[in-house]
């Protein structure tokens, strides 16, 4: 690999900051930790999967569909 391609440089960069990196680690730790806590534990206990327990096996999209006519007033 040639080691003054735009590419190499790049990624030079990101691993040489990274490296080096002291009080960034703690903000990365944190940050990592937020997502996880907001995709994976609120998702778990707030947001139930409500077309897999009130369709039947084949039929989502027609639940969907009636679903969508039915909340529209019309």
């Amino acid at each position: 690999m040639r080691k003054t391609g735009f590419i190499y440089k790049v990624f030079d960069l990101y691993y040489d900051g990274f490296k080096h990196m002291t009080l960034g680690r703690t903000l990365w730790a944190v940050i990592l930790v937020k997502l996880f806590i907001m995709f994976v534990i609120l998702k778990l206990f707030f947001f139930p999967n409500f077309i897999k327990q009130n369709a039947p096996e084949g039929q989502e999209a027609e639940f969907v569909g009636q679903q969508l006519v039915d909340r529209s007033g019309e």
